[in-house]
């Protein structure tokens, strides 16, 4: 992964940021770091998660943004 990779940052099931780094454990962990956290708070989970006073963070990579489908206009329905 190049330094330029985009990562969620979710708390559960919740997205609480986006950040750009270059592993998901660094992401995570520069956020709760940015919130006051010092470094023997954190517990690490995994290659993507960190913990801080028992709320678990993890990053996950966001996928690329598709582009919106082509719209097909169909003809009239004639009545019965």
């Amino acid at each position: 992964m190049n330094s330029k990779t985009q990562f969620h940052v979710m708390s559960g099931r919740r997205v609480v940021a986006t950040r750009t780094g270059p592993s998901a454990r660094e992401v995570a962990l520069d956020y709760v770091r940015s919130m006051g956290c010092k470094r023997d708070e954190i517990i690490y989970y995994g290659l993507d998660g960190v913990s801080w006073r028992g709320a678990v963070y993890r990053a996950q990579q966001v996928g690329p943004v598709e582009p919106p489908c082509e719209l097909v206009e169909l003809p009239p329905v004639s009545p019965r």
